[in-house]
């Protein structure tokens, strides 16, 4: 019985070791430094279903506002193209993105025709991130054989991963200067099969499209 819980606890550990299990939270972490503040954010869930961390003012409310200043969102901090995404693949993604989401905004709210003023929002965002993390292992996977099997994969990058997009934006009444709205957001994309797969745009795109389903349902 000892060998065997010993044998149990061994097998759990490699789990947990070899695992290296993904959340869709941000940790505070991989904040980029792009909001101007990150106090007050809590986990909470959109109408799509992702999990974000949010802040947003006690006193704000969306229906006070009729126009907003769109800021493209950019990338922060700049990106470099490699092996597995290039350049083009990177301006394709934030054209997206920015086609997405403004169009998002603009159904809610008029384009503001005379800058800032009364009733006016900025929206500001950036992607902060584009990324790959290996998959944890599957239940069927822990079993003696099949472990030592799925870690040998691990090791020479054989395992799939999932593709990873993180955004963060805010909105600023634009007559005030106060922040009203934060958000930090990690978004899971198409799973790819290793880790030499290049990555494209369209594996991110249904983030975005969870990301333009809750902008229009934002109350």
């Amino acid at each position: 019985m000892k060998t065997t819980k010993l044998l149990l606890s061994g097998l759990l550990a490699t789990v947990f070791a070899l695992g290296g299990c993904s959340t869709t939270t941000t940790s505070q972490s991989q904040y980029s430094g792009f909001l101007s503040s990150y106090e007050g954010l809590s986990a909470a869930k959109t109408t799509s279903g992702d999990s974000v961390l949010r802040w947003a003012d006690p006193d704000f409310n969306v229906a006070n506002y009729t126009q907003v200043i769109y800021q493209p969102i950019r990338f922060y901090p700049e990106p470099h193209s490699s092996e597995r995404i290039n350049q083009q693949t990177l301006q394709e993604l934030l054209d997206y993105t920015n086609d997405r989401v403004s169009t998002a905004l603009f159904s809610r709210l008029k384009p503001a025709s005379i800058g800032a003023g009364p009733g006016t929002l900025a929206f500001r965002g950036a992607i902060t991130g584009v990324d790959a993390s290996t998959q944890g292992l599957k239940p069927y996977e822990v079993i003696p054989v099949a472990l030592v099997v799925a870690g040998a994969m691990a090791a020479s990058g054989g395992r799939s991963q999932n593709s990873e997009l993180y955004l963060e934006a805010e909105l600023v009444d634009t007559s005030t200067g106060k922040p009203l709205l934060r958000v930090v957001r990690k978004g899971l994309g198409k799973t790819l099969d290793n880790d030499k797969q290049v990555l494209t745009a369209n594996d991110f795109k249904s983030v975005i499209d969870n990301l333009t389903r809750d902008i229009l349902s934002f109350q």
